[in-house]
């Protein structure tokens, strides 16, 4: 169970992440990235941050590479940024295919729902 401090800095950490993704990181292989969450240890000196890559399996291992190389810069960043935390944690990167899953069920429901529903209730109130 993480504690009420640790679930605040994590979402400080992940906004602060993303923000220096979008516009301090340069690094071509670090695509279409997007932090789902950010946990941190106890003593708030590590953080797991689990992100989400959209794109082939190629795409998602080369954005993770990319971000493993940046570490050092996100990290400096951080404790740069974060000045209510006495040490800038470690940052440890996992691929978190949540995102995708949904997506994939989306598509599924679409096959397996029928489009007739949403075309006739539409058609049903343009007349009235």
């Amino acid at each position: 169970m993480t504690s009420y401090r640790a679930d605040q800095v994590g979402e400080q950490v992940r906004e602060e992440i993303m923000s220096i993704i979008r516009r301090d990181l340069k690094d071509p292989r670090i695509g279409f990235v997007s932090i789902t969450t950010v946990r941190m240890s106890p003593d708030l000196r590590q953080a797991r941050v689990r992100v989400s890559v959209l794109g082939n399996p190629e795409q998602q291992k080369a954005s993770i590479a990319g971000l493993v190389s940046a570490k050092g810069v996100i990290r400096h960043e951080l404790g740069r940024r974060l000045q209510n935390l006495k040490f800038s944690p470690d940052l440890r990167f996992e691929l978190d295919p949540s995102i995708e899953y949904s997506v994939h069920i989306a598509e599924l429901l679409k096959e397996v729902l029928p489009p007739t529903v949403a075309t006739s209730t539409e058609a049903e109130e343009g007349t009235t």
